[in-house]
């Protein structure tokens, strides 16, 4: 059923609503449109998005619904793939305000938790107290335990631990009539009195006992089922209503297993019911020892078989990764780290996990059934990876679905028969079908995930913007569905159905089952209130999808280039809604700050992408970019690069940002605080011979009144400019040393020129001291003020100047190295894409010889060129601290290298992301809060903690601004705690 709203009366009645909730309602544009679309095919504009403060904010908006013919639709963190949490009513995003973990019983090995509690902070806050939830999905560093119990997730370990619903205990939350209500598990007794009306909250909560006794009582029904459900072999099973499961217990099976709706409630996504408290199943820690076997197939078909022999031997998971993925993770700069275990081009693997007491435990059965594969000419390859590298193995596993979206075009690996779930001993004759079926269709078919419980990932490459393929789409679902009917298999295993396989349950099931879920829903949501259209009376399921078919894809000319992803347009499409960039500080990483600032939506790197794609596909402007909407939605971006590496479909923000002001600037001009931002370095050149003029204007009473005149933080004073230049002092500077390596070449950016003069000193007496000798070539700045307003013309003619004077000055066979990540690393990352031609080309290699500092040092130790002999032996204790430029690009492994250099130097890397100044982003007046905030997520504290004497490294002049005015610490270049390390 569909509501229609007038939505000129649905606005009035929307502002009524917002003034009686202690929380927020948004029926902006803007706002409907971020919550249009989650991690599926799937888009529809909503009536509003609410954010609800109280449970009785819940209350009164499951009333509005009820009263204007609405909807409610509960969603945590949107990474559903089958279009659970679109629609057109109100989206209630709990995963702002319902995140406590309310109780921890550790004797009954229980915990109580809002809906909006993150799985994997769950288990971070379990720890201590040797506990663990035990389901777990690839989305578990963001994913909720709402929307666990909504799609009844699994996750890899579900051969050992199940799925959600065997560790949901009890629920508590509101029915569609506004009360409250809370299930668990009833003797015969207690289920007899709800069914006569005690101890229920309303006519509802009784009306729901009685028809479930009626439906559970018949043996028909119960013959029925056994029939058409699932196999009972199969763990995962997830399609419709699981009333099979719920028959199979007191008072209508002779069990010990209560009766417990809760068995109903996971899985029926948000479609009967809303959570606000979550009672689960806690299980012992995992084994102190872990290792995977990674054996490596020469195809699919081999794995699967290995499979069922690699079940013998009780492993916690087994998981495929097929060899499309490995492809994708090449060109990945963060996975690429992760394929440290692969040898050759395998056409799958099978990461096989043991978790056990002993290392000699889990050695001797990856020999015994290393030994078992191969006398059944299973596996090439046996490669063991231990401990904590076995996080590499997983984040590769996981990185699967968002790097998918990395093909390039408009074809996709698209979510439509990805979750079908066969009894595992039927999984190599199924997916041999299965890749018939896609052959015929001329389809290839990524694989990957859930071996050990019969289900694989299987995800078509489809090209949904045109007819063809979304009537493809249809046609394979059908025929899976065909398919998986045959060997009596589950049609959703875990991602469930949604408005994706709803419109199948009756082939899969069979009509007379349907038809006692459109029983179900009707009693429990008289109105139709809670998530319409999913599991039953699902729209047909080729429509409301995110792209048309014949939609023609805008092709506009950029200042970047963004060819390898075909176009700005498609850069923006990569997203495909997976949600990595809502992971919080607690799980680390550098993406998305101000996401972990504010856990609003709007701040995700989702969100932006999201905005930019649906502007640049509708709008009818000739200046696509010229939106102010846009702008306000790409406002908190920080520009800091952590979604170029983080994000496993490489949606690079930062360069899509930048472009999109350089179009809007093409219309409207820059605004005069961007000038003068992006301008800076010739300001400084304007006061080189008198710095302590600008300095002057910079401080104490003159300075507060400027920086407020020009739009920045009255909080905050702004960087002092040097007596003199770097320029001119290693002009002068007589370099003394014996030059045993020869000579290097150092970049004097801007901010090492204007602002770091006394680093640059240091950084080149170290080198000296070192054994070599410092030539500064005269290459110009940098143009990162400039790239970091999106000011691109000015920076491409910045770029192509200093590629043809890189060319000119520095020798074929030399390299240049840089002080400030932000500067020299510009050579590596934007510059071969602002450049054309044979400049790109050039660029391109330039790219290839261009080093951090640090970088350097640590190549020249790995060859043995400099040694810890030239350092102290004297004992101290650092903490470093990553510029984001440094983590994304780069890696701070040869920065802790060099920063051990000393022997007895102790280097403890800050897991803090971006330091939250980001350039000129925290000096900005509207900005200041949050880039405080984003500090005191992890870097304040973390420097706070630590005693006076401790040395605080940051390669960033920003993260180094930053730390002094949030900790009054002063903060050290690396160089320099080297230098004074020196013997």
């Amino acid at each position: 059923m569909k509501h229609k709203n007038s939505l000129s009366q649905s606005t009035i009645n929307l502002k009524s609503l917002e003034n009686q909730l202690e929380g927020k309602l948004f029926y902006d544009h803007t706002m409907r449109l971020l919550y249009a679309t989650d991690a599926s095919a799937y888009k529809e504009m909503p009536l509003a998005v609410a954010i609800p403060k109280t449970k009785e904010d819940i209350q009164k908006i499951i009333a509005f619904a009820r009263d204007n013919k609405s909807s409610v639709i509960p969603r945590a963190a949107g990474t559903s793939l089958a279009g659970q949490v679109v629609g057109n009513g109100i989206i209630v995003d709990i995963s702002q305000e319902f995140t406590k973990i309310l109780s921890v019983d550790p004797i009954k090995k229980t915990a109580w938790v809002e809906p909006g509690v993150i799985r994997d902070e769950l288990n971070l806050h379990l720890k201590a107290l040797h506990l663990f939830f035990g389901p777990e999905t690839s989305t578990s560093n963001r994913c909720m335990i709402g929307g666990m119990v909504g799609n009844n997730a699994c996750g890899a370990r579900s051969v050992v631990y199940g799925s959600t619903r065997e560790h949901l205990l009890e629920i508590t939350g509101f029915l569609a009539d506004g009360n409250e209500v809370t299930f668990g598990a009833l003797s015969n007794t207690e289920f007899e009195e709800k069914c006569s009306g005690i101890n229920v909250v309303s006519p509802l909560e009784k009306a729901i006992y009685v028809q479930i006794k009626e439906i559970l009582s018949s043996n028909e029904n119960r013959i029925l089922f056994d029939a058409n459900f699932p196999k009972k072999s199969i763990a995962r099973r997830n399609t419709g209503y699981a009333l099979d499961l719920l028959i199979d217990s007191k008072p209508f099976c002779d069990t010990e297993e209560k009766f417990n709706f809760c068995k109903l409630i996971a899985g029926s996504e948000g479609t009967l019911f809303f959570s606000t408290a979550i009672k689960l199943n806690l299980v012992d820690a995992l084994k102190p020892l872990s290792a995977l076997v990674c054996v490596h197939f020469d195809s699919i078909n081999e794995a699967l078989k290995a499979n069922l022999e690699a079940l013998k031997f009780s492993p916690n998971s087994v998981e495929l990764i097929d060899n499309y993925i490995l492809e994708c993770t090449k060109e990945n700069i963060e996975q690429s780290k992760n394929r440290f275990f692969v040898k050759g081009d395998p056409k799958a693997i099978l990461a096989i996990e043991f978790l056990r007491d002993t290392q000699d435990e889990i050695d001797a059965l990856a020999k015994e059934m290393e030994a078992l594969m191969r006398s059944k000419n299973l596996g090439y390859h046996f490669p063991i990876v231990y401990g904590e590298e076995t996080n590499k193995v997983w984040n590769l596993r996981k990185a699967g679905l968002g790097l998918l979206s990395n093909i390039p075009g408009d074809a996709k690996a698209v979510a439509v028969i990805e979750d079908t779930a066969v009894d595992v001993n039927d999984l190599p004759a199924f997916i041999e079908e299965f890749n018939t079926v896609l052959k015929a269709r001329n389809l290839n078919c990524v694989h990957y995930a859930h071996a050990a419980t019969g289900e694989l990932h299987l995800r078509p490459i489809i090209n949904l913007k045109t007819t063809e393929g979304t009537a493809l789409f249809r046609t394979i679902a059908t025929d899976i569905a065909h398919l998986v009917k045959k060997y009596k298999g589950s049609l959703s295993g875990e991602h469930g159905d949604g408005r994706l396989r709803g419109e199948f349950i009756p082939l899969m099931l069979g009509d007379e089952i349907y038809q006692l879920f459109l029983q179900i829903k009707h009693t429990w949501d008289p109105w139709n209130v809670f998530n319409p259209g999913k599991i039953v009376n699902t729209p047909p399921m080729d429509t409301s999808l995110r792209y048309s078919a014949g939609q023609i894809t805008a092709e506009i000319e950029t200042y970047f280039d963004f060819s390898e992803q075909d176009g700005i347009l498609r850069a923006a499409e990569m997203c495909n809604g997976s949600g990595d960039c809502r992971k919080t500080e607690k799980s680390g990483g550098t993406m998305c700050p101000s996401y972990m600032a504010t856990r609003n939506e709007k701040h995700t790197t989702r969100a932006r992408a999201n905005i930019l794609r649906e502007t640049i596909t509708n709008s009818t402007q000739e200046n696509k970019f010229d939106d102010e909407g846009l702008l306000d939605v790409l406002d908190l971006c920080l520009s800091c690069k952590g979604c170029k590496s983080e994000c496993p479909s490489n949606v690079d923000m930062a360069k899509l940002k930048a472009e999109t002001f350089q179009h809007y600037y093409n219309k409207n001009g820059v605004k005069f605080r961007s000038l003068l931002i992006g301008n800076t370095p010739k300001i400084n050149e304007l006061f080189v011979s008198v710095p302590w003029l600008y300095n002057l204007s910079t401080k104490g009473f003159l300075g507060k009144i400027i920086q407020s005149a020009t739009g920045f933080s009255t909080k905050r004073e702004l960087p002092s400019m040097a007596k003199v230049t770097f320029a001119k002092w290693i002009k002068k500077y007589n370099q003394q040393g014996n030059f045993v390596h020869g000579s290097i070449y150092l970049y004097n950016d801007e901010f090492l020129n204007y602002y770091d003069l006394e680093i640059g000193q240091t950084a080149v007496k170290l080198l000296n001291r070192l054994g070599y000798q410092v030539i500064v070539p005269e290459i110009g700045i940098s143009g990162r003020t400039y790239l970091s307003k999106g000011m691109l013309i000015k920076a491409r003619e910045i770029a192509e100047k200093n590629i043809t004077d890189f060319e000119k000055m520095i020798p074929y066979d030399k390299i240049l190295i840089g002080i400030e990540p932000s500067a020299i690393l510009s050579f590596r990352d934007e510059y071969p894409d602002l450049c054309r031609g044979d400049l790109k080309e050039k660029a391109k290699k330039i790219a290839k010889r261009t080093f951090l500092i640090e970088e350097f040092l640590a190549k020249e130790l790995d060859e043995g060129r400099i040694s810890s002999s030239s350092f102290t032996n004297k004992e101290e204790r650092v903490r470093m601290h990553g510029h984001c430029f440094q983590k994304a690009l780069s890696s701070l492994v040869p920065l802790k290298k060099i920063l051990m250099l000393p022997k007895n130097y102790t280097v403890l890397n800050i897991p803090s992301g971006c330091c939250g100044m980001a350039g000129s982003f925290g000096y900005e007046k509207e900005h200041y809060d949050i880039s405080m905030k984003i500090g005191e997520l992890v870097l304040f504290p973390s420097i706070r903690s630590e005693k006076e004497a401790t040395l605080i490294s940051a390669s960033g002049t920003s993260c180094r601004h930053q730390i002094a005015d949030g900790t009054n610490r002063k903060a050290e270049h690396p160089v320099s705690i080297l230098y004074n390390a020196l013997k």
